[in-house]
């Protein structure tokens, strides 16, 4: 079964997990839907209208009177087409309304079935160039909705594919440029601050598998190690070298 294949079965066992969440009486704020918008939220999950489904993927908490049961539901009209790159909300931004939604406690087969469509999105996106969604939205979203970076890193370690490969040529350009990986952060509101992991893998783990001339700076160099060996609890833009 190819990675792709993988993918596609991850997510039809969402659809099934989650198909037991039972429609209900959505309550909220009615300034910006109003009744009709709340009706249509309270109808039989494949009867809600794409727009509508975005809409509330995107809203802050408070405006539901019952948040996490909403986005319960709504998980598999969210899931498959962030992982498509067709949904028209900011991936990031899905991953912190997951977390708010305190998805990885929820029932085990729900949590368990979103757990493995993150695993089966990331070894097909290591797999595929290019991929519906950029690689660094990918990790954000990952790292951010399972509060870890080091286990995707990992993976991408000993995944040496050509797509593997042409995806970490793409990181690096997003991260070193104007050197933001200096002072990273991942998630919609830079929740998960990402620099002294992401340094350390790509000063060891993966160092010869980047050709990227500005990592042959050595004062660049001598910056990030600076950075990655800095205490926990530090901040990155606290640390300042004077030939950089």
């Amino acid at each position: 079964m190819s990675y792709h294949q993988q993918l596609m079965t991850a997510l039809d066992a969402l659809d099934r997990a989650f198909a037991f969440e039972e429609p209900f009486p959505v309550e909220g704020c009615t300034y910006c839907y109003g009744e009709e918008g709340l009706a249509e939220l309270s109808k039989p999950l494949h009867l809600i209208p794409d727009d509508m489904v975005s809409a509330a993927a995107g809203e802050v908490p408070s405006h539901w009177d019952d948040f996490p049961r909403l986005y319960r539901r709504l998980v598999p009209r969210i899931i498959r087409p962030l992982v498509a790159g067709r949904f028209h909300v900011s991936e990031e931004l899905i991953a912190t309304r997951l977390v708010e939604a305190g998805w990885s406690t929820w029932e085990a087969p729900l949590a368990d079935a979103l757990r493995n469509v993150w695993t089966a999105w990331w070894q097909a996106t290591l797999h595929t160039y290019p991929s519906p969604v950029s690689i660094t939205d990918t990790l954000a979203v990952i790292t951010v909705a399972t509060g870890s970076l080091r286990p995707w890193l990992d993976t991408w370690t000993v995944t040496r594919t050509p797509a593997a490969e042409t995806h970490l040529a793409d990181l690096m350009d997003d991260v070193l440029c104007e050197y933001e990986i200096t002072d990273l952060s991942l998630g919609f509101y830079s929740e998960y601050h990402a620099t002294a992991e992401l340094v350390e893998w790509l000063l060891t783990d993966v160092r010869d598998r980047v050709t990227d001339s500005r990592l042959d700076d050595p004062d660049f160099i001598h910056h990030l190690q600076q950075l990655s060996s800095a205490p926990t609890g530090v901040p990155t833009d606290a640390i300042h070298n004077d030939d950089f």
